[in-house]
């Protein structure tokens, strides 16, 4: 899976998502430190060892580093950034009865949004999946030769 790399400065607005999911009774929003726990558990349950690693190093910030979609009270997505690496996005997920509603589109957006008013200029992102998504979603192109990337040699989860 290679990484790709996103025009940060060229991104579309993501309030026309954020108001799509709030209209379906979604909210996204910056998670804060003392939801570390429920974040870093849920992320384990719904996706992988490696995601939820990553995702607890976002609660090391400040800001913390990491978007939320909640229904009620319940965490129905997550997205992070400045996770593995500077300038990194990823990773991100939305739990199976929510795919295709849109929250995947406001996550991205809005983290990507975040990481332009934190000063960069581009965002990667480091082993995709779903590069049609990312590639209509926020404009993100494949970089040549990462087919292994940051996680290259990495120990196994």
């Amino acid at each position: 899976m290679p990484d790709m790399l996103v025009r940060l400065y060229d991104l579309p607005d993501h309030l026309p998502a954020v108001v799509k999911v709030r209209e379906q009774g979604s909210a996204i929003r910056a998670a804060i430190t003392p939801e570390r726990q429920v974040v870093v558990a849920w992320v384990l349950k719904h996706f992988s060892t490696g995601w939820a690693s990553e995702c607890e190093a976002c609660f090391s910030r400040l800001p913390v580093s990491c978007i939320l979609a909640v229904r009620g009270n319940e965490l129905v997505g997550f997205a992070c950034h400045e996770a593995t690496g500077k300038g990194f996005l990823g990773p991100m997920g939305v739990a199976k009865d929510f795919t295709g509603s849109g929250l995947g589109k406001a996550l991205l957006l809005t983290a990507l949004h975040a990481m332009r008013e934190q000063g960069y200029a581009y965002a990667i992102i480091g082993g995709v999946g779903p590069a049609d998504f990312y590639a209509k979603t926020a404009g993100a192109i494949p970089i040549p030769g990462s087919e292994h990337g940051i996680y290259q040699g990495m120990l196994p989860l």
